[in-house]
């Protein structure tokens, strides 16, 4: 079974920067599709930005085009969240999710257990 641990987050400025990390254990990040998602306290949980098994990146979410960005590094077994230019209504938790290369559904099957953000003003 694939387990998803995630970290990085915390208090910031906006205008600042934080990176996520989501590390894997019980498979490879290399043979998942990965998402990051968010959920703001009152709202649904949004899909942020995506990765495929192969490293071609999904389209993100209109509200963090040009500032948050995804990567992975193979070796560690992680993937990362690059989040720039962080606004307050970036304010969230923050999980990482994957699914089997194999997967032709949208659903995702693993989940970490989030990681809070917070921007202020």
């Amino acid at each position: 079974q694939v387990q998803l641990v995630e970290s990085g987050g915390g208090l910031v400025q906006a205008g600042g920067s934080l990176r996520l990390s989501c590390a894997a254990s019980g498979g490879t990040v290399s043979g998942l599709t990965m998402g990051w998602f968010r959920q703001a306290p009152g709202k649904e949980r949004e899909f942020v930005v995506g990765m495929y098994w192969h490293g071609g990146r999904t389209s993100g979410a209109d509200a963090v085009k040009g500032r948050f960005t995804i990567s992975r590094d193979n070796a560690r077994n992680t993937v990362y969240l690059q989040m720039d230019s962080l606004k307050p209504e970036d304010t969230g938790l923050y999980y990482c999710a994957g699914k089997p290369m194999s997967s032709t559904s949208s659903i995702y099957d693993y989940w970490g257990q989030g990681t809070q953000v917070t921007v202020s003003p």
